[in-house]
């Protein structure tokens, strides 16, 4: 287990590396001129190169990175090249709404995809196994975009459950208000990787039906939903849990496009912002953050699959 666990520290880090390197190279080679576009279109062109030594932007490109990852590593993100404030701080800020919102979702998936994954599989040969199954296929063809513009027809303006648009201006200091601003976006992402969670469920409790263990206590008198339920879940838990750390990617990919939509102040929205003002700095550490949560959580999601299941470690042995 400790040899995995060195192993798989240094492939993050080693995948943080190449994620760094790959944003800020990106963000070089797009078209524009950010001296000139910080500048402002009356600016002289005397004007555009005295911002540019200002900021750096005459340097090596390799010095520019080298640089601004020397920073990240001692906790300085930057400042942006619109406003000159810390990049860091306000980063820190805007997660405070995109990551209980990604929390949220991923609850809202696992509520709605294992039961019903669980049920579809269970009555496989019956019309309900068939109807959950076609909603899961047109829920997860379904753009987050459109899912939210149903929740909020139905939510808000036929039911007036939920609000619709922003965020508490004294954030979680207004608990309750904050918690319901989050719900509809919450269960937007929720519903469509809570489709794709149930057919992955479906799949996996569909093998675990079929296994020789659960057919033999079928055997000795039990029913196979109480088959299934005392012997075969474990391994269904195992593959969702799997299926999870490729899910959170679309958690937080959903919640920049939602963030939008419910005019959330998160970091998906923020970077929606800056990525319209080219404002290099923010955008090449906001995404850098975001990377780093999903390699993150993927780090997680195996080590905690790897100590749950005996047949990976035997694999190790």
């Amino acid at each position: 287990m400790t040899r995995f666990l060195v192993g798989r520290l240094l492939l993050l880090v080693v995948g943080l590396l190449v994620a760094s390197i790959i944003v800020f190279a990106t963000l070089r080679v797009l078209p524009g001129d950010v001296a000139q576009i910080v500048a402002g279109t009356e600016s002289t062109p005397a004007q555009v190169e005295q911002l540019r030594q200002q900021l750096g932007l005459d340097r090596p490109v390799v010095l520019q990175y080298l640089d601004w990852i020397g920073g990240v590593l001692r906790g300085d993100l930057g400042r942006s090249l619109v406003t000159n404030g810390a990049v860091g701080p306000e980063i820190a800020q805007k997660l405070a709404v995109t990551l209980p919102l990604a929390g949220m979702s991923l609850v809202a998936a696992l509520v709605i995809g294992v039961p019903l994954g669980v049920l579809a599989a269970v009555l496989r040969r019956r019309a309900g196994g068939a109807v959950i199954g076609f909603l899961a296929q047109a829920v997860a063809a379904v753009p987050v975009v459109w899912a939210g513009m149903l929740l909020i027809a139905l939510f808000a303006v036929t039911l007036h459950w939920l609000p619709t648009q922003g965020f508490p201006l004294d954030g979680w200091d207004e608990p309750a208000r904050a918690f319901s601003s989050l719900v509809l976006p919450a269960l937007t992402i929720g519903a469509v990787e809570g489709a794709v969670i149930l057919r992955f469920t479906r799949s996996a409790t569909l093998s675990v039906l079929d296994a020789d263990h659960v057919r033999t206590a079928a055997a000795v008198g039990l029913t196979r939903t109480q088959a299934l339920l005392r012997h075969g879940l474990p391994s269904v838990a195992l593959t969702v849990l799997a299926v999870l750390g490729v899910q959170i990617a679309g958690l937080l990919v959903g919640a920049v496009v939602v963030e939008q939509l419910f005019s959330l102040p998160g970091v998906g929205r923020m970077l929606v912002t800056d990525v319209g003002r080219r404002d290099v700095t923010k955008v090449q550490s906001e995404l850098l953050v975001l990377t780093g949560l999903v390699l993150l959580v993927g780090f997680a999601v195996d080590v905690v699959h790897r100590a749950l299941d005996p047949r990976q470690r035997e694999v190790g042995e």
